[in-house]
């Protein structure tokens, strides 16, 4: 079974049954047997065309497949090189199975078929998890919630950080209550970095009880910013409206403005030529993993990540409750929680096609 979304109309959803098909030679068929469901899966959709998110795994026009972080086991082989069993880290479809062209890779394998060919290593991976520094078992559903949006933010941090924050001495961070924005304020804060959490009204308890960030405002209080200021802002939300109000009101003292998610993604109009201060930068974390990987060399740039992951992911027991849920219907309820943003903000789904997950939270 497949869960599907129209790309042009993203409230609009299927899931389509799929067949067992005889494996090709070279082909490996994935159970999948769990993946993460966050709102950093709105914006694979918002980006779906201009990053080539709906060609990760093709679907019959205009449907598409979103990719979600998860897990996977081989449970049948026509590859020689490739064995049965396992049990691997990387993108799946939000479907039960997943059949690929695979060859051996670093710590695993990756998907050589012809439509990933222009793709990131980074997304065409499966990492054995057996072998990864990055994660324990007991910890496999945080795993799959927030390496991920840890790894983007760590790279972000890092990308800012090699620059200078471009002389700004502060980051807005919007979307503050978003995962992806917590990681980043906790990276931020390690290197001792000042950063401001923007969120709506809603959300601006839990972000305060955070204690991450610096400052915490609503979209409403940006023009009580100090404009003089020397400032960044690291968009997640992609918000057009929250966005212009920013540049507006620190105008050229406004230092870099780099995005990175689309949480509000029903919310981009306008456009950046027109905004004063700087054009805003779409990030691409793959493009500084080629960086650091140069720089420091692979190895080392993998110890360095674990090290801030493991730091991190004990804290997280303060802040997020993991649920899971299982089936079609389940998986079709959360992703309109999250496309509607009406998401707890302290509540990270894992969710199965198939298998059976527990109905309540991990203790």
């Amino acid at each position: 079974m497949d869960f599907e979304v129209n790309r042009q109309d993203f409230r609009d959803t299927r899931i389509v049954d799929t067949t067992s098909a005889e494996l090709a030679q070279g082909q490996i068929r994935i159970a999948v047997e769990r993946f993460a469901l966050t709102t950093n899966n709105v914006t694979y959709a918002v980006a779906g065309d201009m990053l080539d998110y709906w060609g990760f795994f093709p679907a019959e026009t205009p449907w598409g497949r979103l990719p979600a972080m998860g897990l996977g086991s081989v449970v049948e082989t026509a590859n020689p090189q490739i064995p049965v069993g396992g049990r691997y880290f990387g993108f799946y479809p939000m479907s039960d199975q997943l059949v690929i062209a695979a060859e051996p890779h670093r710590n695993g394998f990756r998907d050589i078929g012809a439509h990933r060919a222009n793709h990131a290593d980074t997304y065409t991976s499966f990492i054995d998890v057996g072998s990864e520094q990055m994660f324990q078992d007991h910890r496999a559903d945080e795993y799959l919630l927030l390496r991920g949006l840890f790894m983007t933010s760590f790279l972000a941090d890092d990308y800012l950080g090699d620059n200078g924050f471009a002389g700004a001495s502060q980051t807005l961070v919007t979307s503050a209550s978003s995962k992806t924005s917590i990681c980043l304020a906790v990276c931020l804060a390690r290197r001792g970095h000042t950063s401001i959490g923007l969120t709506s009204a809603r959300n601006r308890a839990f972000v305060e009880s955070l204690d991450m960030y610096q400052q915490v405002i609503t979209y409403d209080e940006i023009d009580q910013l100090d404009s003089s200021a020397a400032s960044g802002m690291v968009d997640m939300a992609g918000n057009g409206s929250v966005r212009s109000a920013v540049h507006t009101h620190f105008g050229d003292e406004l230092a870099f403005s780099l995005t990175v998610g689309a949480t509000h993604w029903e919310e981009q109009a306008g456009t950046a030529d027109d905004l004063p201060g700087p054009k805003p930068e779409f990030f691409f974390a793959p493009g500084q993993i080629a960086k650091r990987t140069q720089d420091w060399g692979g190895t080392e740039l993998t110890a360095r990540i674990a090290r801030s992951w493991h730091d991190f992911v004990e804290s997280t027991d303060r802040w997020m409750t993991v649920v899971q849920r299982s089936g079609p219907a389940e998986i079709s309820a959360v992703y309109r929680e999250l496309l509607e943003g009406q998401a707890d903000p302290s509540i990270g789904y894992v969710v199965s096609m198939s298998q059976t997950l527990r109905e309540t939270p991990l203790e």
